[in-house]
């Protein structure tokens, strides 16, 4: 009598049912699958599969879930997808939208059945040479919507993908120019394609605010939000021209006014969490495409936001 409680209790009560769609299973029967497994799998966070199953009938029936050809990424996401849509909708104010690459690694026997990620220094052999190897596993990147607040409301897009071999990043770049590789036919058009598919799905684009590190400093993400009428944060790391054209953003902001202080706590190296200064300067900037894609993509205005630090400690 107890097992069979707890059994309605997992298919019926449970918060991740709200997460799954059944319907969107070709088979009925494997969306009835994956609404049991997510629901066994997050009681279970960080165990196996034979723990999280607890008999060996569910664990060879999740086993035969994962390996079936049937079984669709977009299946699996589409429940979820819908409940972030919903939560988004009930909200109110703006809504930050954060985009970031994240990696699996795996130790396979086969790592060609599985892919790669990229290819890491493991030291020098016996001649003094360097060694490099391919690291296998999956590269995930996703678009985490949360309130102001930090609450999580779901993802709002995701994109899974490997590597079959590397063509030498560095000695490519000797060869031909980054910047006049058109954006589709590089690995980053994820950033943009994200953005695209969580307007799509969220709606009201002026309440996104998509934020962003380094990696995302495009000039392409900046125009296709522009036109997708949504805002965007960006670490940026490239110099881009400004103003009239001969300058550059950063030396046009040597000359921004500081707009106030603003203090906040950090992790610094030895592991302890301090509070510091910054000074915050910002200024509404004009600014330019790279060069060899100008006749392609129109100049922009734009707000730059510098923050420094106030009195930084020697060493930092």
């Amino acid at each position: 009598m107890q097992a069979e409680s707890e059994k309605l209790l997992l298919l019926g009560d449970h918060w991740s049912r709200s997460e799954v769609d059944e319907t969107a299973f070709r088979d009925a029967r494997l969306g009835r699958r994956f609404g049991d497994l997510l629901c066994r799998l997050s009681d279970r966070m960080g165990g196996t599969i034979p723990l999280a199953c607890q008999d060996w009938a569910s664990t060879k029936a999740a086993y035969r879930f994962f390996s079936n050809p049937k079984v669709e990424e977009a299946d699996i996401l589409a429940g979820h997808l819908e409940a972030t849509k919903g939560r988004y909708a009930v909200s109110e104010g703006p809504i930050l939208v954060l985009q970031d690459t994240t990696e699996f690694t795996y130790q396979r026997r086969n790592p060609h059945d599985i892919g790669f990620t990229k290819s890491v220094n493991s030291g020098r052999d016996k001649n003094g040479r360097l060694r490099h190897h391919a690291v296998c596993g999956i590269l995930m990147h996703s678009s985490l919507v949360v309130t102001e607040e930090g609450l999580p409301l779901g993802l709002a897009a995701v994109k899974f993908w490997n590597r079959d071999k590397f063509k030498g990043t560095a000695q490519l770049k000797r060869k031909i120019n980054p910047t006049r590789v058109p954006i589709e036919a590089k690995e980053s058009v994820r950033w943009l394609d994200n953005l695209r598919q969580s307007i799509t799905l969220l709606g009201q684009p002026d309440r996104c605010v998509h934020v962003g590190d380094r990696e995302s400093d495009i000039y392409e993400l900046y125009c296709l939000a522009r036109d997708l009428g949504t805002h965007f944060v960006v670490r940026t790391v490239v110099d881009r021209l400004a103003g009239s054209g001969d300058h550059t953003v950063k030396s046009e902001m040597r000359e921004a006014p500081s707009a106030g202080t603003h203090s906040i706590e950090v992790r610094v190296d030895d592991d302890k969490v301090e509070r510091v200064t910054l000074d915050i300067q910002y200024k509404r900037i004009h600014v330019y495409p790279p060069i060899g894609k100008q006749k392609r993509y129109p100049s922009l205005d734009l707000t730059v936001i510098h923050a420094s630090e106030v009195g930084v400690p020697p060493g930092r």
